[in-house]
């Protein structure tokens, strides 16, 4: 990709441009760290925080995948003997109902694999040289238990670098926040599954998990207060959409999805979706203290066969889909479209006033991995558990580490977005 700078070389000697230029690179973004892809299970891990080694700079090198020949979330998943990058003994992070080896699932396929994008390459996530990015910045993942699990994931892959050390204010374990000392980076979590206000009000409900009243035109106030101060936020909810809600507008009941009260109105679930989605981002917009980047991160789908989720299903398939062997259909497929339909309205909306919004497309590479969940391997046979067959969480090690490798590509984007940026002023 030409970059713009070239456009003014007849005004400036060549090598100013050439030195300005390779300044401006090593101060946006650091960039690569040479890592051993050793096997997990031969890691020596200690817990506590650790120091890094500097980089040396001759070993720098930028490998960014070109941004308008590639879309590097189409593709398919192809074998990576090196893989997983740690293990369920190496991290502490990882939550029991994720913890699929630790209660017996008897394949390991399932971590030997990468994603391989379409005309390009996906670099695997180099931990060292995330945290040298984010090094004096933030990041708060905000959304449901999908959310926490990309979180805990990259907590684990940090992991081989430094652990963070808790910096939470209370003990409440839905809003966490955590520091890396040496990189004086921080890291928070958000709960909040419908993204807007919410009040249980029975916690049984018509269908056993609970009644909710959701104000779509109100953003949850534990975050929207909190987040101005962030550098990227990732933001995700769908799932939770399927139960049975109250909806309200103005405080007016205005329908509900599968409430059974009188005189409500029965509206379809992704009306409920597209109104809270739409709120939460145009709240974003309206900060006027905000100037990070908000990536809003695409569905994940669930992989529920023989049944539904309380009727028996369960996903037991032990290796990827070809992505000619499945598509999206359904109510994914319609929360997908809703989420694309309204980061669009977001983005250029937010161009205007100066805000930065980017879609984490995780569905078509997630849509391929029915091999990836607990299924019962989230808990022990006996136990009793609502989510018996676990087929919308993400076993950790799994399929779900690859976010990280998207996720560091796009920051890789907006450095050098910023670079051209910045040249363009000159």
């Amino acid at each position: 990709m030409e970059l713009l700078f070239w456009r003014n070389a007849q005004r400036t000697p060549r090598i100013v441009v050439l030195v300005s230029l390779t300044l401006i690179i090593l101060g946006l973004i650091p960039l690569y760290h040479p890592f051993n892809l050793y096997a997990a299970d031969v890691i020596v891990v200690n817990h506590s925080s650790k120091t890094s080694q500097p980089y040396q700079t001759k070993d720098q090198k930028i490998k960014i995948a070109e941004e308008d020949t590639c879309d590097v979330f189409i593709g398919d998943w192809v074998p990576n003997p090196d893989g997983p990058y740690y293990t369920n003994t190496t991290c502490w992070a990882i939550h029991e109902h994720q913890n699929c080896m630790k209660y017996g699932r008897p394949d390991t396929d399932f971590l030997k694999w990468r994603w391989k994008p379409k005309g390009c390459d996906l670099p695997i996530f180099n931990p060292y040289q995330f945290l040298d990015m984010m090094r004096n910045k933030s990041l708060a993942f905000i959304g449901d238990s999908v959310g926490r699990n990309q979180m805990q994931s990259l907590i684990c892959l940090l992991s081989r670098v430094e652990y963070p050390i808790d910096i939470s204010c209370d003990d409440d374990q839905n809003f966490k926040r955590w520091k890396y000392i040496t990189y004086n980076f921080t890291l928070a979590a958000y709960w909040s599954p419908f993204l807007v206000t919410v009040k249980e009000s029975d916690p049984d409900g018509p269908s056993h998990t609970g009644l909710f009243n959701l104000y779509l035109d109100e953003p949850d106030a534990k975050w929207i207060t909190q987040i101005e101060q962030f550098d990227y936020l990732i933001l995700n909810s769908a799932h939770w959409f399927t139960r049975c809600s109250v909806y309200y507008e103005k405080n007016q009941i205005i329908g509900c999805r599968y409430c059974g009260l009188p005189n409500v109105t029965d509206l379809p679930i992704n009306y409920g979706y597209q109104k809270a989605l739409k709120t939460t981002l145009e709240a974003i917009n309206r900060l006027k203290n905000y100037k990070g980047v908000t990536f809003l991160r695409t569905i994940a789908p669930s992989h529920f066969e023989g049944g539904e989720w309380n009727k028996g299903g369960n996903c037991i398939r032990r290796r990827p889909f070809r992505s000619n062997e499945t598509s999206l259909d359904g109510l994914t497929l319609e929360f997908y479209m809703t989420q694309v339909e309204e980061f669009k309205v977001a983005s250029d909306e937010g161009k205007k006033k100066g805000k930065r919004f980017r879609l984490l497309d995780m569905t078509q590479a997630m849509l391929l991995r029915p091999d990836g969940h607990p299924s019962r391997y989230g808990h022990w046979p006996n136990e009793n558990v609502v989510l018996y067959n676990d087929c919308v969480h993400w076993c950790l090690p799994g399929p779900i580490d690859s976010w990280s490798d998207f996720l560091l590509h796009m920051l890789k984007l907006e450095g050098r977005r910023a670079l051209e940026e910045s040249l363009q002023l000159k």
